[in-house]
């Protein structure tokens, strides 16, 4: 049997951007993405401190070092840029593999986006 156990989390960044007209996907800067230990087409969840929106989407690779976090597509409805939100990874594993599992969490810089 699997269970689903939190992963990882990059807690409360700033929404930089959104962009209806892209196709879908959050844009993460991607030192966010490898000290989160998130992949490129992963699956996340989204959480806005905001309004209390609850959505999922996947990752896409934003630029190294820019705080980018951008809403696409019908996402870019849940949020307005300046929103707080947290973006939270989830991984299926075995109970055992859960007992010893320890996620990565993420305190970027609330008003930069950057890693202090």
């Amino acid at each position: 049997m699997l269970i689903e156990v939190f992963k990882s989390k990059i807690h409360r960044v700033r929404v930089t951007e959104s962009d209806l007209n892209y196709i879908g996907s959050i844009t993460i800067d991607e030192d966010l993405i490898d000290a989160a230990g998130l992949i490129v087409g992963e699956r996340v969840y989204i959480v806005n401190v905001n309004n209390g929106e609850r959505f999922d989407t996947y990752v896409i690779k934003g630029k190294r070092k820019s705080g980018q976090i951008c809403l696409n597509g019908p996402a870019a409805r849940k949020v307005q840029r300046g929103d707080v939100i947290i973006i939270i990874a989830y991984a299926q594993m075995t109970p055992e593999e859960a007992q010893t599992f320890r996620p990565k969490i993420v305190f970027p810089n609330e008003a930069t986006n950057l890693l202090t």
